[in-house]
């Protein structure tokens, strides 16, 4: 198993900093500081090494900071198994429009985008949005469905996005009073293919993460075991069907479902409709149905056993990104919490207002303040 740190990490004019010039030694470490001086803008710069727009999924001209140049760019230094790697990212000017762009490099060099990162270190975290995951509505857990698919599969984003494009287009053709059949068709054969591929996708990673969370079941953990499926129609075909006979089968559904996706205004078969059914294992109820402090508990154990997925699947320990995760836990969860990140095997960082909140930090993890601008270790 590799295992890489974040050695060093700098900004420059991304979201509160204008420029940041920090050492992270430790495997486990603790940012702590007041609301608002930047503990969750140093955790998005981290997600920023990963495929995708990051933990906010903001928009680059978002992450710029105000007042700055326009632009920003976050550079790590890794450390671990046989090499240092460093990976930069950061948006430009595009000469061509007033648009900013974003760039990517590995130790030095151009890449097409943050996909190849993964090459070097995977990503996963866990913020305060996620809370409402359980009673939220099923778009929420869908993006976490493919959060959870592209920390294994980088190629994902790049399906969901072209079929979401598919989508759109296939909505504004049925607003046509004459649309174009046959432009129409090969529309709705694309959308089969994507969504059938992205379907795929997804099942595969529900099963191996149901079956890694079966393996490792305790009773008895503070952090309950979920039992988690797919549910939707297009679930159901991919779960049948091989992936040529899914695709026909979905061609043929768009096609017949014409008139009414044309009278919903939207097109109602593919796995954009699909859900994600996550149940407390203990207790046998529904994980909408269990407290509030259940449901934190059993997604962080969720997010933990994807962490171990990550892991065996891609053979690094993944970098752990855990947002105010222990503002709301006892005593008795936030030490078991520290007791499991630190046999994780990857980095990991967490944030918090409070710095009692971190007095059963293990032997080796360090805490650091977080203030306007600035990021020091506070010493042992």
């Amino acid at each position: 198993m590799i295992a890489r740190r974040i050695a060093r990490l700098r900004l420059s004019d991304f979201r509160s900093f204008a420029a940041l010039d920090c050492a992270f030694g430790p495997m486990l470490v603790a940012l702590c500081g007041e609301n608002g001086v930047g503990k969750t803008n140093l955790l998005e710069a981290l997600s920023l090494l990963s495929p995708g727009r990051g933990m906010r999924r903001a928009s680059l001209s978002d992450m710029a900071r105000l007042g700055g140049t326009g632009s920003f760019a976050v550079v790590a230094d890794l450390e671990g198994a046989d090499a240092e790697t460093r990976l930069a990212t950061g948006s430009e000017r595009d000469p061509g429009s007033q648009n900013p762009v974003r760039r990517s490099r590995i130790n030095g060099a151009p890449v097409p985008s943050s996909n190849a990162f993964s090459e070097h270190l995977r990503i996963v975290w866990m913020t305060p949005a996620l809370d409402g995951l359980f009673n939220g509505p099923a778009g929420d857990r869908r993006r976490f469905v493919d959060r959870l698919v592209l920390a294994i599969d980088p190629g994902h984003a790049a399906r969901a996005a072209a079929l979401e494009q598919a989508l759109r287009q296939r909505n504004r053709l049925l607003e046509e009073p004459r649309h174009d059949a046959a432009w129409l068709d090969a529309v709705e054969r694309q959308i089969a293919k994507l969504g059938i591929a992205v379907a795929f996708a997804r099942r595969e990673t529900i099963e191996r993460l149901s079956s890694l969370i079966a393996a490792g079941r305790d009773e008895s953990s503070l952090f309950p075991y979920a039992e988690i499926a797919l549910v939707g129609e297009t679930d159901d075909l991919v779960a049948t069907h091989a992936a040529i006979a899914a695709e026909d089968a979905m061609r043929r559904s768009l096609r017949d479902t014409r008139a009414r996706d044309r009278a919903a205004g939207r097109t109602l078969t593919g796995p954009q409709t699909s859900d994600l059914a996550v149940r407390h294992g203990p207790k046998g109820i529904e994980a909408e149905r269990a407290s509030t402090g259940e449901q934190k508990a059993l997604l962080i154990g969720l997010v933990m056993a994807h962490a171990h997925l990550v892991a065996q699947m891609s053979g690094i320990a993944p970098l752990v990104l855990l947002d105010e995760v222990a503002a709301h836990l006892d005593p008795g969860r936030r030490e078991a919490l520290f007791a499991a990140l630190a046999k994780l095997g990857g980095q990991v960082f967490m944030t918090g207002a409070d710095r009692a909140l971190f007095g059963d930090l293990p032997q080796g993890a360090k805490l650091f303040r977080v203030t306007p601008g600035e990021v020091r270790q506070e010493p042992d």
